[in-house]
């Protein structure tokens, strides 16, 4: 088992990485489950995987599960979800000394860690990601959130769980396509400021994603730490520095609100995609070596994700991708800044880019072969 510590200032935590850590959920969070009941927040997918195994777990050190299951998907993470939960929560008379377990991929994650920032002025949660891009991403660093009419993630707080527990189990019965869009947020560390992870992932991302256990471990820990690291240098995301982690994600969440936020594409499937068009747009403004931006393009598509805008099948003109863009919660003073790359693992955030230059640059990508 790889541990992973997140060294924020007065609220260190750690994630744990390794097998077998959802049958022993009671021993990983000793010390954290003051009370009989416990609170643990899922959705349906997750609790017919593995519902079984934790209620056996926790019934026999004592405990008794209290289950909260939702229905999967992007749509959960809604006002009418988060006061619903928030209500469940008082209903069992949390506790602000007291630890939610939030089971489940990102939209869980970040539901659960959202209503625990607000419970009581806060309480604790645990963090049992069940996907790898919630292994690799969104269980770190504290960032929970709802989504809006408006857009995504526009309603939310920082707050830090107390405990990660990674278990690479999981990813055994998760769907190829989940795992895939997954992998997205693993490749963005290396495109970040780590050529050399980005070339890791171009020999073994393959055969990571085919089930070979010690690179999905070596694969997660990685991220992980690259994560920790970054938000520990800038836990609010107020020098730019922890922006970094977003690569993609501009151009992503338009593609995800155009899309409906749906099953369509999901959200690494968008991450993905949008680290390509960051790529791409960043050589078609002189910053970028054509050939890195195709080195880019080639692995992304390589892995089964999509790597081009004609694929989408989008109903739509760059202006509307841009409206959507308006949207985003990076907006500064009217103005959105963009992550962009003068290399591989050489990206920065760049404050002056003119949105109809990306537009343009978009209608093209829109009809490019």
């Amino acid at each position: 088992m790889a541990v992973i510590p997140v060294d924020i200032a007065g609220r260190p935590y750690e994630v744990r990485v390794g097998n077998g850590l959802l049958s022993d959920l009671a021993a990983q969070c000793q010390g954290r489950l003051r009370k009989r009941a416990v609170p643990i927040v899922t959705d349906s997918n997750v609790h017919a995987a593995w519902g079984e195994a934790i209620e056996r777990n926790l019934r026999d050190a004592g405990h008794e599960p209290q289950w909260r299951i939702l229905p999967p998907g992007e749509k959960t993470k809604s006002w009418d979800e988060l006061a619903a939960t928030v209500n469940w929560l008082l209903s069992l008379e949390v506790e602000r000394g007291d630890h939610v377990i939030a089971l489940g991929g990102g939209v869980i994650g970040d539901l659960t860690g959202f209503c625990a920032s607000v419970l009581k002025r806060g309480c604790h949660f645990v963090q049992v990601p069940t996907t790898l891009l919630a292994q690799v991403d969104s269980s770190v660093g504290g960032k929970t959130a709802i989504n809006t009419p408006a857009g995504k993630n526009l309603v939310g707080a920082f707050h830090q769980p107390s405990l990660v527990l990674a278990d690479l189990s999981v990813l055994e019965t998760l769907p190829e396509r989940e795992l895939r869009a997954g992998y997205a947020e693993v490749v963005k560390y290396g495109l970040i400021d780590d050529a050399a992870f980005f070339d890791w992932c171009r020999t073994y991302g393959a055969a990571m994603l085919a089930g070979d256990g010690s690179l999905r471990e070596q694969a997660v820990a990685h991220s992980v730490a690259a994560k920790a690291r970054i938000v520990a240098e800038d836990e609010f995301e107020t020098t730019g520095r922890r922006a970094l982690l977003n690569l993609g994600h501009t151009f992503g969440h338009a593609l995800e609100a155009q899309t409906g936020f749906s099953d369509r594409l999901l959200h690494g499937e968008a991450v993905a995609l949008g680290m390509v068009l960051a790529a791409r747009y960043s050589a078609h403004r002189g910053l970028m070596a054509q050939a890195e931006a195709d080195q880019v393009t080639q692995h992304i598509a390589a892995v089964g994700l999509p790597a081009r805008l004609t694929t989408l099948g989008l109903n739509c003109d760059a202006s509307v991708l841009v409206r959507h863009m308006l949207h985003d919660k990076k907006m500064d003073a009217g103005t959105l800044p963009f992550l962009l790359m003068t290399g591989i693992g050489q990206t920065y955030l760049d404050k002056q880019v003119s949105l109809d230059d990306v537009a343009a640059f978009l209608d093209a990508e829109l009809v490019a072969a």
